[in-house]
């Protein structure tokens, strides 16, 4: 019996159907689930969970944070890189911030918001300003300067708005007027600078339009190669990064060896214990596990009392 054109459409649809369900929806998921199952591999497939003292704590592949409960670092732990993960390290929103390098005016809070103690869901950091905060509180945290490039002591982007003729180059050499974008009156007592070619330097006020200014970001002081690290200051592209810099790890020693009552020495090896090399010799570069690091030394120097 012949069937009409389209019953024949309709069943070699479905017998695609079926064969597809069966190959990619039953064989292939089985045949990955075998693989994963073989010795050496299965640790990964089941999410490289890691324990202490028989509680599951983390996983080796997903970044955490060691803080207090008002979110402050806690001083006996070694600090993460920085996660714009939803509130953090939230592997349902892996994310990164999506901002520039040529992001660098903040939205600035109402202080009227402020002095009543709310949050204005308005207000927006930019990156650079994020990085300058980041670097003024790890700085703050481990003693050392938290100087950057581009950013102010209180930890904001640098940043002037320049106001006056513009030459044909697009600088403006006899500024009238500058602002400093990313201090805000009523916030912070005095501008970074106090003069720029000349001109006093104003605070940001709230709700004011500055578009009309040329925007220059200030270097000044810092040096070049800042005490902390670049990964200490930014969130890496999925929020989720387990690993932190050697050059991290080591800033945070003496500071964890305090806190723990051991030396400086001691906490180290045990940062090497944790350090892995290049992926095949060349690969990336040398990183620390926080989690593990910092499960090594619960176990290592535990704190007493």
């Amino acid at each position: 019996m012949r069937y009409p054109t389209w019953i024949r459409q309709h069943l070699a649809a479905l017998r695609a159907l079926l064969v597809l369900t069966v190959l990619l929806g039953v064989a292939y998921p089985l045949a990955v689930f075998a693989v994963a199952q073989v010795p050496g591999l299965k640790h990964h497939a089941d999410g490289s969970y890691v324990s202490l003292h028989g509680r599951t704590v983390g996983s080796a592949l997903i970044g955490q944070s060691f803080t207090g409960s008002g979110g402050e670092p806690l001083r006996q732990y070694f600090q993460s890189r920085p996660s714009n993960a939803s509130d953090g390290y939230d592997p349902t929103a892996t994310s990164a911030s999506n901002l520039g390098p040529e992001d660098v005016v903040d939205t600035l809070p109402d202080p009227k918001l402020i002095a009543a103690g709310k949050e204005d869901e308005n207000a927006k950091q930019s990156l650079l300003t994020q990085v300058c905060a980041r670097s003024k509180a790890v700085g703050d945290l481990e003693g050392v300067s938290g100087a950057r490039p581009f950013c102010t002591p209180g930890g904001a982007g640098a940043v002037l708005a320049v106001f006056g003729h513009r030459a044909a180059d697009g600088t403006v050499p006899h500024p009238t007027r500058v602002v400093s974008l990313n201090e805000e009156q009523g916030v912070v007592k005095a501008p970074f600078i106090a003069a720029y070619k000349g001109v006093p330097v104003e605070l940001a006020k709230y709700g004011e339009d500055y578009a009309k200014g040329l925007v220059v970001p200030v270097k000044g002081g810092a040096p070049a190669k800042p005490a902390v690290p670049a990964d200490a200051v930014t969130a890496s592209g999925s929020g989720l990064d387990p690993h932190i810099s050697p050059a991290y790890a080591s800033l945070q020693v003496n500071r964890v060896a305090t806190a723990r009552g051991v030396t400086p020495a001691q906490v180290r090896r045990l940062v090497e214990d944790n350090t892995d090399g290049r992926d095949l010799g060349f690969m990336g570069e040398r990183r620390v596990n926080v989690l593990k690091l910092n499960i090594a030394l619960d176990r290592s120097y535990p704190i007493r009392g």
